[in-house]
């Protein structure tokens, strides 16, 4: 089974947002040397505009995916809004940015009180957690469009225009460091479905994962505010990474012209290796397709390391050196090539 198969091919998609891209691309001189010029080209982690003072608004829109369908199938609602919070969130600091504010956007198929003001609770939860405002949303009752609910979200950070990080100071020799995920996070669900609910129920208990199955699909995405924001106040930092959708085939996003030699990954936790066994799937297609336990990467001078250690500890963030800047551009895993 592949990404592909389960109908999300990831090269069809890249191809989509560059003509995407290049339509966007013409309405950027709309702003030029006015206030909110673009700052940066279509296809980094979040869009950024020049607000004045020295700052850049950072602003990004991301979604949970099909995790609400299994949020759906266990009838529990009070975590996915966490999910809509982090994909945000996480997405925002990689460029340096601080998150701010957000506003969300629910489309369910009826108004079911009891289930909206459960994401509801998720999306203040995960708020509190990155310390970013919800300043309004829109609730859409579509009954003939919508069997179920999608749940997505815009969110807005601000970044001095000096320390925007984009990776252009990536160099050979940098570590690569991850930071633990919290399971399958919000990527990659579709692959998960096909091959987890062909064997199981979504209710059933799975001795491998020592969990209800949906339990350990919804448990929420990691917030990687508070530490990656102390990482970057405190060391040289030259690129940030979350591993979502395409995995660990996003770190080319930060540099071109260099490779990611991903060789000391940590053993990926028992889901993935049960998908990956039930779906007869190849390695270079599951880290192209989950984070398989490494949920946001930090590349870094090494002499950094000590500092970016004592604050990961601090936060009781779990961490690991995965690798290392080389000179061949790409991305390499083991012994093979991902991108």
């Amino acid at each position: 089974m592949t990404y592909a198969k389960a109908g999300v091919d990831i090269e069809k998609v890249k191809k989509s947002h560059k003509a995407i891209a290049e339509l966007l691309k013409d309405t950027f001189s709309l702003r030029k040397e006015k206030f909110g010029q673009v700052l940066i080209e279509i296809g980094h982690y979040a869009g950024l505009i020049d607000i004045g003072g020295g700052l850049a608004l950072a602003l990004h829109v991301d979604g949970v995916g099909t995790k609400t369908l299994i949020a759906k199938a266990m009838e529990k609602y009070d975590t996915i809004g966490i999910d809509c919070v982090a994909m945000n969130v996480n997405d925002l600091i990689c460029i340096g940015a601080e998150p701010i504010a957000l506003v969300d956007y629910l489309a369910i198929d009826k108004p079911d009180e009891k289930i909206i003001l459960e994401i509801m609770r998720g999306l203040v939860n995960g708020a509190k957690e990155a310390e970013a405002a919800i300043v309004g949303g829109e609730t859409a009752i579509m009954p003939d469009l919508i069997n179920g609910f999608d749940l997505s979200a815009m969110s807005i950070g601000i970044v001095e225009k000096n320390k925007i990080i984009t990776g252009e100071k990536i160099r050979k020799g940098d570590i690569i460091i991850g930071l633990e995920s919290n399971g399958i996070h919000s990527n990659g669900l579709t692959l998960a479905r096909k091959v987890l609910l062909s064997n199981y129920n979504v209710k059933d208990y799975i001795p491998e994962l020592n969990s209800i199955l949906g339990e350990e699909l919804l448990k929420p995405t990691k917030i990687y505010v508070k530490p990656v924001l102390e990482i970057i106040k405190y060391s040289q930092v030259h690129g940030l990474a979350n591993i979502t959708g395409g995995a660990f085939s996003k770190l080319t996003r930060l540099k071109k012209d260099v490779g990611f030699n991903l060789n000391a990954l940590p053993e990926a936790p028992p889901i993935f290796r049960l998908i990956q066994k039930l779906g007869f799937i190849t390695d270079k297609e599951m880290y192209r397709t989950f984070n398989m336990g490494i949920g946001f990467c930090i590349i870094a001078p090494e002499k950094e390391y000590e500092t970016i250690k004592e604050i990961c500890k601090k936060y009781e963030l779990n961490f690991w050196i995965i690798g290392e800047i080389i000179e061949k551009p790409g991305v390499f895993i083991k012994n093979f090539q991902i991108v």
